[in-house]
Parts: structure tokens; C-alpha cells; sequence
């Protein structure tokens, strides 16, 4: 080993590496099966339209230049296919600069589906995704041992993404200062997973101290990554086995797993394994690492400023290539879980009488006899964005009518991104209305008695009976 290289972390960088690619592989498959409902040309919210108001400069992207949904689902299933070959160690038959040109394959496209994906890509873990993609691009692969400059940025993602979490866990809701948070969160959280059920039903005392652990794990124990070997390794384990936690409680889409992927990293595996003796790092190779490094560090200055401030967000981008971003997730929690159910009716004018039939989602809770699947590390981003709609109408103002739309119009594409529509095909419901209904989940003896994991109770109308005015237009 040399200053400039670690010959210990060879297969964490193997292990991260792999993750890694197996994640991209996750995102552009569901970019591939789901952007033609959401953003693709004739969809709720249209690529075409979004770049002709917003410049390049603020939104860099290959579709920028040009775009039809033949050519997006090119990119989408060309970054599956580079992951694929990354995940099969393809990286390692290269020279050291093919092997980084390939690892910039994907981030380069899955940015630009990011920076034109508006509202169905603003989740932390698409900035999440780009910046650890970014980093891997510099981390090398069989030729010379990893950088230690990029292992300990890698860190520095990992300390943002814990550190920040806790941060404004504390700072947004009581409930996470009197560790009584968990009372509720598995019940209202997103997407709840098939052992949702069962964490929610917890003692309540047991609830207390997994909030306390968690608040230790990302308020203390991030500090610990920049300590020396083992300690580092073992607070990385820590964060580890609390994501597991987390992915055996819910649905959170690949946050959880990017977040092993990168804790990983920081693990010292040559206690268990002889390190690997490398070549020395070329020095175009160390130049250039060098200055990527010393402009990430400066570009710090936004995230840290905002982990420091009262008024810290979450999940923000400071610039548009998602370089270094500030992460954090539930800075408060529901008490109550409210769902938007979707209705159509045959009838040609509803009556009193009308029967209404609901579209099933594929995560989001619906028939309340349909237990929870388990979809993570794939994204379901029409199931999240409802459950967001139903917190406030605001978060549907862009997509919601358009998506009524299309279930009149019977459009084959949004079909698709539901579990089950109750319309034989060729006979689309003349009329749609949305109705929103308080949830919760049954108890013990409910679930006995019923064989429902939830109950629900109406509360209001969320959008009166609906039709199309004329024949279906499409932009």
C-alpha cells in the first residue's frame, strides 16, 4: 500500500461494486416497465413538455436533445444491460480507464431520467443513487488498489445519510425526542411491507428502545466511521444491521440497501481474507482522483451548512448533476394512515344506487383483505406518490387528473402499473370518482375473526364522479 491507495479494502470494493451494480440494475429496469404512464409521451406528466420549459443548464440530460419513448426505453434497457455486465465483473476485463468509462455509463443515464423525471423522481434515494454512482466511477478496479481519498468520500456519503436522518428525526417531530414515534410509523408509513403488521404490534416498550437504538445508530455511531480499524468496521456493521431491520419492517424502495451497499465499503475485510498486492495507481489516475476529490469536498459546503441549520431539509440537490445532496427520511410521522380508493362506475349517470368498483394498486393498501407484498428494492412510484396525495391534495395537483383520465380511457399503459382494474378490457367505467378512507390495522383478534390486516373507515371525498368531457386527448 501507498498513501494514495488501500490494499486492505479490495473486497469491500468488490462487494460494493457488485451492489452497486445489482441496484442500477433495479432503477433502470423500473424506469424501463413504468415511464411510458408516467412521463413518456403520452403520459401524466410528458417529458417533451417538461424540456421545453426547462433549459439544459438546469436540468443536463440526453433527452434534452432529443427524445421519443423509443429512444428512452433504449437508454432504460441499456442501463440494465451495463449493469448486468458490471454486476458479472465485466469492470475488471478492462484497463483501468475502460473500466471507469463503463461505471460512467449508467450514472450518466440514469441522470438524465432523474433531471426529466419531475415529480416521479424526487425521492433522496435518486440523489442517493448518483452521487454513490458518481464515486464509483474513481474507485478503481483489478489493476490498482482502491483510493483512499474515494473510500473515505464514500464515508462521507454514509455519515451524511445516518447523520442527517437523526438530525431531523429530532428536529421535526416530538414523537422522535419521547421515543414514541414507532407507535405509529409502521401503521402510516408509505408502503408497508408483509411483516408490517407484525412490527406494529410490538410491545410498545420494545418500540421505545428501537427508537432509542436508531437514534444512537445515526447520531453517534456515524462518527465512528473515521475512527480507526476495527471500530470503523464495527460501526458499520451496526448501520448494517439496522437497515436489515428496516427492510424487513417496509417498503423503501432501494434506500435501505444503498445505504448496506455503502456501509460495506467501509468495512476491513483482511482479517477474514489476505489482502490483494496491486500495481501502483498510474499518476494521470492519482491527478485526477485528486482533483474529483478536492471539488467534492467543496461542494460539501451546501450539505453541511444544512445539516448545521434549524431549518434543515431533506433530500435536497444543490446542483443539477446530484454531485453531493442533503438525505434524510420521516422528520415526522403520521398518526393516521389515510388511502385514496379509486372508483369507476358502468353507469352512464350515477345514481345513489351505482355500484362502484375499486382499481387495485400493487402496494398500496386497497382491499383490506390483501396482506402487504414485499417490493423493495424496486419502486413502485405510482403507489408512493398516492400515498403522498393523500396526505394533501397539493401533491397531486400535476398528476391526479391525468391519471383519472387514463382510467376512462382504458390507456393500456397506466393499466399496467396497477395491480387489477375491475373493467373487463374494452369496457372502461363512463364515470371515476376518488374517495378517501382512514386505515388502520386490524388487531389480533380482528385478524382472527376476519382475515383483514386492515380496517377502514370513510372520511371524505377526495374527487366527485368524473367523465370525459370528449374523445381522450393526448399530447
Amino acid at each position: 500500500m501507498d498513501w494514495f491507495t488501500s490494499d486492505a479494502y479490495g473486497v469491500s470494493r468488490l462487494v460494493f461494486q457488485r451492489g452497486l451494480a445489482a441496484l442500477y440494475f433495479v432503477a433502470f429496469l423500473g424506469a424501463a416497465l413504468q415511464f411510458r404512464a408516467l412521463i413518456g409521451e403520452r403520459g401524466m406528466l410528458p417529458v417533451p413538455r417538461y424540456v421545453e420549459r426547462v433549459p439544459f443548464r438546469r436540468a443536463p440530460s440526453v433527452f434534452q436533445l432529443h427524445y421519443s419513448d423509443r429512444f428512452f426505453a433504449c437508454c432504460a434497457w441499456t442501463g440494465c444491460a451495463v449493469a448486468v455486465a458490471l454486476l458479472a465483473g465485466a469492470d475488471g476485463l478492462l484497463p483501468l480507464w475502460g473500466a471507469m468509462a463503463l461505471w460512467l455509463v449508467p450514472w450518466a443515464l440514469y441522470l438524465s431520467i432523474v433531471n426529466v423525471g419531475q415529480t416521479w423522481y424526487g425521492f433522496g434515494w435518486e440523489s442517493l443513487l448518483l452521487e454513490v454512482g458518481f464515486l464509483a466511477v474513481f474507485l478503481g478496479n483489478d489493476d490498482v488498489a482502491p483510493p483512499v481519498l474515494v473510500l473515505f468520500l464514500l464515508r462521507w456519503v454514509l455519515f451524511r445519510v445516518e447523520f442527517g436522518a437523526g438530525l431531523i428525526k429530532m428536529r421535526g417531530d416530538a414523537c422522535w425526542r419521547e421515543l414514541t414515534c414507532l407507535h405509529f410509523h409502521h401503521e402510516t408509513q408509505p408502503m408497508p411491507g408483509p411483516l408490517s403488521w407484525f412490527f406494529h404490534h410490538l410491545p410498545k416498550p420494545l418500540h421505545r428502545v428501537e427508537v432509542a437504538a436508531n437514534h444512537v445508530t445515526q447520531l453517534a455511531v456515524p462518527f465512528l466511521l473515521f475512527t480507526p480499524q476495527p471500530v470503523a468496521t464495527g460501526a458499520a456493521c451496526l448501520m448494517i444491521v439496522t437497515q436489515l431491520w428496516l427492510v424487513l419492517s417496509g417498503n423503501f424502495a432501494w434506500l435501505n440497501w444503498i445505504t448496506i451497499v455503502l456501509a460495506v465499503s467501509a468495512v476491513d475485510f483482511s482479517a477474514w481474507h489476505t489482502p490483494t498486492r496491486y500495481a501502483p495507481a498510474p499518476l494521470w489516475y492519482e491527478v485526477l482522483v485528486i482533483a474529483v476529490s478536492a471539488g467534492l469536498l467543496a461542494l460539501s459546503y451546501r450539505p453541511v451548512r444544512n445539516l448545521l441549520s434549524r431549518r434543515q431539509v431533506m433530500n435536497r440537490s444543490f446542483d443539477p448533476l446530484h454531485l453531493v445532496n442533503a438525505y434524510g427520511a420521516f422528520g415526522s410521522v403520521s398518526r393516521v394512515r389515510q388511502e385514496i380508493v379509486i372508483e369507476g362506475t358502468a353507469d352512464a349517470r350515477p345514481r345513489a344506487d351505482s355500484a362502484w368498483l375499486a382499481y387495485e394498486f400493487k402496494g398500496k393498501p386497497g382491499d383490506v383483505r390483501r396482506w402487504p407484498r414485499q417490493f423493495a428494492p424496486y419502486h413502485l412510484r405510482l403507489d408512493w406518490l398516492m400515498w403522498f396525495a393523500a396526505l394533501s391534495p397539493a401533491y397531486a395537483r400535476t398528476w391526479f387528473g391525468p391519471l383519472v383520465e387514463r382510467l376512462l380511457d382504458e390507456d393500456r399503459d397506466t393499466l399496467r402499473l396497477l395491480r387489477r382494474s375491475p373493467f373487463p378490457p374494452g369496457s372502461p367505467p363512463t364515470h371515476i370518482r376518488a374517495r378517501l378512507y382512514r386505515y388502520r390495522y386490524t388487531t389480533w383478534r380482528e385478524l382472527r375473526e376476519t382475515g383483514a390486516c386492515w380496517e377502514r373507515t370513510y372520511v371524505r371525498e377526495f374527487l366527485p364522479p368524473t367523465k370525459l368531457a370528449g374523445p381522450a386527448q393526448r399530447p
